[in-house]
Order: C-alpha cells, then sequence, then structure tokens
C-alpha cells in the first residue's frame, strides 16, 4: 500500500458529509470564522506551548485531492457528484491568524482563527487538530522538562517509543520546548535538527567483553565519544572506559548511565572520574526520564539528560485537548452573526477574537486578554490601552502562506520565542505541580453583542 503526498485524506468524514449537505443548501460559501482553542488546560499544566504551525501551513499547502481520492469517494459513495466536483478544485484561499510557534496559551486562546467561505474552512479541522494537539502536547512537555533540567541540555531519544512519524514531529515539538538534540535521523534532516548518539547494550554485548567493546567505539568515534558503562559493573565500567580513551590519545567525552538510582550512580561516578583526573568527562543519564525525575536529579553532578517514552507521548498528557469550532458567519444579506455551543461543559464563545498579553508593570504577565470585535483595529486599540502584546499574527493571508513562519529558520526562532514568552510568565507558571493556570484568560467585547446557539 503507498502513501499519498496529499493531506486531503487526512480528515473525518463528517467534514465531506457536512460539506455535501452545506452546497446542496446554500450555505457552503457564507462567509465564516473558525478557532482552534482549548476550552482549559490540561491536568497538571499551567501553560501550554505553541508547536505545529508550520507543519499544519506545510500540510495545508498539499491540501489537494488528486484523481485517487476523488476516486475513493465516488467509489465509496461518501459525497456527491457536485460535491467531488467542488473538491476537484479545492484550493484554501482564506486568511488564518494564529499564535506564534513557541508561544504560551491559555484556556480558550485562539491558537488559530481561520477566516474563509464555510466550504473552505470546515474540511481542515482535522488536519490542523491532529497535527497541533500532537505537537502542542509534547512542546508543552518539553518546557517542563527543560524547567526542571535548570539549564542542563534535554536530549530527545524517543523516536522507538512512537509512530515513526510522529517521532520525527514529536523532535521538532521538543526543540520548541527547549530540547537540544534529537536522537531521529529523519528529524536531523528534515529540520537541522542537531542529532546526537553512541551505542547501545547490545553493542557491549555482541563483544567478547566490555574492553573489546569501547576499543571499538572508541576507534571508530575518538577518544571524545560517550561510552554506556552500566552494562555489567559500573565501576569497573568507568575504570575502563577512562583508561582506553587516554590511551587513544585523549580525555573521554562522557558516560552514559541508563540504570538503578541514578542520583547516587552519578554521585558515585562522579567521584570516580575526578579520582582518576577525568575532570573534563561529562555524565549523561537517560532511563525513563520525565519532568519530575529530572527535577529530583537537580542536585546530582549530572551534565545532560536523554529523555524517550516520557517526551514523545506528552509526559502522560498525549493530547492537548484543542478544539475546532464555528464562532460566526455572515448571511446572505452581509449580516454578522456571533454562534457558541451553549452544551453543558462544552459552551463556546462566540464571536472573532483577537487575543493579547497583558504585561504587568513588574515586566510579567497578568491576564491573556480575548477581544471580541469584527475589526482587528478595534482590537489593538483595547491592547494600547491595557499594555498588552499582541499574540496573533498572519500565517495564511488571501491563501498565501507567510514563509516566515515555515522552513528551518522558524524553528530556530520558535524555540528563542518560547524561552522568551516563557520567562515572560509569572513565578506559578514554572511550578511543576498541578495547580489554576499562570494567568487567567479575560473577554472583552466591544460590541457587546448577544451569542447565539450554534
Amino acid at each position: 500500500m503507498t502513501s499519498s503526498f496529499t493531506t486531503a485524506l487526512l480528515t473525518d468524514m463528517y467534514e465531506l458529509t457536512m460539506l455535501d449537505a452545506a452546497l446542496a443548501s446554500g450555505t457552503a460559501e457564507r462567509s465564516c470564522v473558525f478557532e482552534l482553542f482549548g476550552r482549559r488546560l490540561p491536568p497538571s499544566r499551567r501553560f501550554g506551548v505553541v508547536a505545529g504551525q508550520a507543519r499544519f501551513l506545510e500540510a495545508l499547502a498539499r491540501f489537494r485531492f488528486d484523481e485517487a481520492d476523488l476516486a475513493y469517494l465516488a467509489d465509496n459513495r461518501i459525497v456527491s457528484t457536485r460535491t467531488l466536483d467542488f473538491l476537484r478544485s479545492y484550493r484554501f484561499t482564506g486568511t488564518i491568524l494564529g499564535y506564534r510557534e513557541g508561544e504560551c496559551y491559555f484556556e480558550n486562546s485562539p491558537l488559530l482563527t481561520v477566516f474563509a467561505s464555510f466550504a473552505e474552512a470546515v474540511v481542515i479541522e482535522t488536519v490542523a487538530l491532529s497535527i497541533l494537539n500532537h505537537d502542542c502536547a509534547v512542546a508543552s512537555a518539553a518546557s517542563r522538562m527543560t524547567i526542571a533540567a535548570h539549564g542542563r541540555p534535554c536530549l530527545d531519544m524517543g523516536a522507538r517509543r512512537t509512530h515513526e512519524r510522529a517521532g520525527v514531529s514529536a523532535a521538532r515539538a521538543a526543540v520548541i520546548g527547549g530540547f537540544a538534540g534529537t536522537s531521529n535521523l529523519e528529524a536531523g534532516k528534515r529540520y537541522g535538527i542537531t542529532t546526537i548518539g553512541t551505542s547501545a547494550h547490545s553493542f557491549t554485548l555482541v563483544h567478547d567483553d566490555e574492553e573489546a567493546a569501547f576499543r571499538a567505539q572508541v576507534a571508530a568515534m575518538g577518544p571524545g565519544t560517550t561510552l554506556l558503562v552500566d552494562t555489567f559493573d559500573v565501576t569497573r565500567g568507568v575504570e575502563r572506559a577512562v583508561r582506553i580513551a587516554r590511551e587513544a590519545g585523549g580525555e573521554l567525552g562522557a558516560v552514559r548511565l541508563d540504570s538503578g538510582d541514578l542520583v547516587a550512580q552519578a554521585f558515585k561516578v562522579r567521584e570516580q572520574l575526578d579520582a582518576l583526573g577525568a575532570h573534563s568527562t561529562k555524565i549523561t543519564v537517560t532511563n525513563d526520564l520525565d519532568e519530575y525525575a529530572i527535577a529530583s536529579l537537580g542536585a546530582a553532578p549530572v551534565d545532560s539528560y536523554g529523555v524517550g517514552t516520557k517526551l514523545v507521548t506528552g509526559s502522560g498528557i498525549p493530547t492537548a485537548a484543542l478544539v475546532y469550532k464555528l464562532v460566526q458567519y455572515t448571511d446572505e444579506a452581509g449580516t454578522r452573526h456571533d454562534v457558541a455551543k451553549k452544551s453543558a461543559s462544552k459552551q463556546t464563545v462566540g464571536g472573532a477574537k483577537f487575543a493579547g498579553r497583558v504585561i504587568g508593570e513588574d515586566g510579567y504577565a497578568s491576564e491573556e486578554l480575548l477581544v471580541v470585535a469584527d475589526e482587528r483595529e478595534r482590537a489593538e486599540e483595547i491592547f494600547a490601552e491595557r499594555g498588552a502584546r499582541p499574540l496573533q499574527v498572519p500565517l495564511v493571508v488571501d491563501g498565501e502562506i507567510n514563509r516566515l513562519y515555515v522552513g528551518p529558520q522558524a524553528l530556530t526562532d520558535a524555540q528563542a520565542h518560547h524561552i522568551s514568552a516563557r520567562n515572560e510568565l509569572p513565578y506559578p507558571a514554572w511550578r511543576l505541580s498541578a495547580g489554576e493556570p499562570a494567568i487567567p484568560t479575560h473577554y472583552v467585547d466591544v460590541a457587546d453583542r448577544p451569542d447565539e446557539t450554534e
């Protein structure tokens, strides 16, 4: 079975059946506003991290129904001939505002605001949600881990613990959250991420003894390599590793610890390395780490952390719980209607919203301000009055993707922006314990218009 280059069928069937019915009823061309947001932050998260915008934009550029896609829809009688004709020439021509990658977000923050016809906007729901729900969850976990690491590098080693393609996406999201590298070569190639890795226990075990394995690795990679020293006895492994590196003409780069009591092991190994004069040899630790395990190692002489399963699964929260909802449409007479769900526990707020973050006199964020307005200019006036930093940028304008937010430089910029945005948050945001969002979300409706039911 071959996979398609197009992204059009990375969607739920109901999006196309809605389109089919809307084309028949005459509402498909109504101008609409959809928003992608989370009603609340996941448990234990005091803020979320935006990731996946670039991947979404790349997917949107490839959102085309080719003849094979159309044949599948026709053969399975999913939509009518009229809808097939519409999809054959589908191109997104609307405008999308969104939070920058790396930005922090909170309850109801509009990570994407889509201005387009109902027909154009409704069919991209799943591709947008599937990308951002995954990437935001991983980036949010990565940010907590880099907070716990207090400046020590964190490295992604999670590709073997998730879907093969999800591992590539997770590596990129982890970089946005502050990670310094990945073990995944496809991620390195595709996104320009620094790749890392030396050997596993199998490499030691395939040799006649540990010494032979260390000599082989040092011969191939030089004395500056990282040797895994806990296959048998850690103390003997460290002694052998240092000696073999010196015999090769240099100081050992690092030792890796992957089992046991990592805190106690790190202290013992650091003491042993220093006693051997290997003061420059670093210690890296792995073994099912999460933000809490990393925090517990804060006082230990550890130089870097390799994180796998907990990173790529969002450290227990594998989805950011984002949703995609219609908040406004314009009828045939040109009248705008703000719409909202009234369902119990799933209420939404109608109207297009423009987001800003209020910065207090102390330089820290104090609230997420969502202005319900028909025009962005009015919202920006309110931001200026209240000292709020505008949060949304133009990701797509009239169907044209903003190239500032895709490509290798976009990833570098996203990581830098995240550090800046995270530093702007008040101290409670940095706590790893469960608690309320770091800042509250407040609304201002410039027209004070009543919502209707969706």
